[in-house]
């Protein structure tokens, strides 16, 4: 599923929500070095978990092969200048969290493009029922974010591990 809408504020900006739960592909091998969070992604891990917090939802936890697929696909879309969820490459979101090393039960993610802070870009996707609904669905257990500053590009991908 795939839901495209506008931002509402002083910019229209367009973002994106998709998300998904079957049967996953074989987990490839755990990555050893994924990304560290940076200052932008924590605090956008704090407002997330602060709106979860409202409705009841238990806190995500920042995962590091989710962050590594968040941050290759916000990195991917600015240096096409193109916000989309499929990637250069053709792949989808399960592929790239797949690929990161992520055995997934569940997952979703969330695209911005234009937002300059944290709070901007979590205001907006909780302005947008695709992105609201990902942000508050109370299966997902772990979360990767990544911010590519050319363009400002964003990606949240939630997961909740298999097995």
């Amino acid at each position: 599923m795939t839901v495209a809408v506008v931002a509402a504020g002083a910019v229209s900006i367009p973002t994106a929500a998709m998300a998904g739960s079957h049967a996953p592909p074989e987990k490839p091998a755990a990555s050893t070095s994924a990304p560290k969070a940076s200052g932008a992604d924590a605090h956008v891990l704090k407002l997330v978990n602060r709106e979860r917090r409202k409705v009841g939802c238990p806190p995500l936890k920042m995962n590091a092969e989710l962050r590594k697929a968040a941050q290759a696909h916000s990195t991917d879309m600015a240096s096409r200048e193109n916000m989309s969820h499929t990637g250069s490459d053709g792949s989808a979101p399960d592929d790239r969290i797949a690929r990161a090393g992520y055995g997934w039960h569940a997952y979703g993610e969330n695209i911005a493009h234009g937002y300059t802070t944290p709070k901007s870009v979590v205001a907006g996707w909780m302005n947008s029922p695709g992105h609201r609904r990902n942000i508050l669905n109370c299966a997902f257990k772990e979360i990767g974010v990544g911010h590519a500053r050319h363009g400002n590009y964003w990606t949240q991908d939630f997961g909740t591990a298999s097995g």
